[in-house]
């Protein structure tokens, strides 16, 4: 079972993510993106990160920007909503004001079936509660799209690292296969840290600048 460290970016949306979470992980601790600092958290060694929706733009969501950009090839991480945009902005994509606001509209959302959508067949209800997204165009070759919905961005992983986020709400009830999609982040942040831990496997990945 894993140990999840949430940083919750002001959200009422973060407690109903941890409970999904909750079940499916060995504990879950959340913190304040204002509490914390990436040191403590590399001291902390949890077995994932998840970064939490909220209010605000990613250059306002704490250390969210800086966990990303210096822990992303330590520690699986999950965004979700504005995680996701987070996300993309540390990695040099741009967060746009979205075509539409979406407030708790529910989206058909076209996915690869792979990684966080492994097991999971054919496109699926989310729900979406986000008036940013992160701009196709600029976003880079190192992250992944794995899922999109209206010609936006649902879902990114990174290339090499441990590193996912989808924009739409799992945790939500109108949401389809929530549950599945933690599963597989757990089980992916699993694999990759029997990897890392293991200096026998490990190689010279780790360590490489944000790109």
């Amino acid at each position: 079972m894993s140990d999840i460290l949430v940083i919750d970016n002001y959200d009422s949306f973060t407690w109903n993510l941890v409970h999904l979470i909750g079940p499916l992980a060995g504990a879950v601790e959340v913190v304040r993106n204002d509490a914390i600092t990436v040191d403590e958290i590399r001291r902390r060694a949890p077995d994932a990160l998840v970064l939490s929706p909220g209010p605000c733009t990613p250059s306002e969501a704490g250390v969210c920007l800086d966990v990303v950009r210096e822990l992303s090839d330590e520690i699986p991480m999950l965004g979700v909503c504005l995680g996701l945009q987070a996300i993309g902005q540390a990695f040099g994509g741009d967060v746009v004001r979205a075509p539409a606001p979406m407030h708790g509209n529910v989206s058909s959302v076209r996915h690869r079936s792979t990684g966080l959508f492994r097991g999971i067949n054919g496109p699926f209800a989310a729900t979406r509660y986000h008036s940013l997204v992160v701009e196709r165009t600029t976003c880079p070759q190192s992250l992944v799209v794995t899922a999109e919905a209206d010609g936006l961005i649902m879902a990114l992983e990174h290339a090499e690292r441990p590193v996912h986020g989808v924009q739409f709400h799992p945790e939500s009830i109108l949401s389809q296969h929530g549950e599945t999609m933690v599963r597989n982040f757990l089980d992916l942040a699993a694999a990759w840290n029997a990897k890392a831990r293991n200096p026998a496997v490990r190689g010279d990945k780790r360590g490489r600048d944000v790109h």
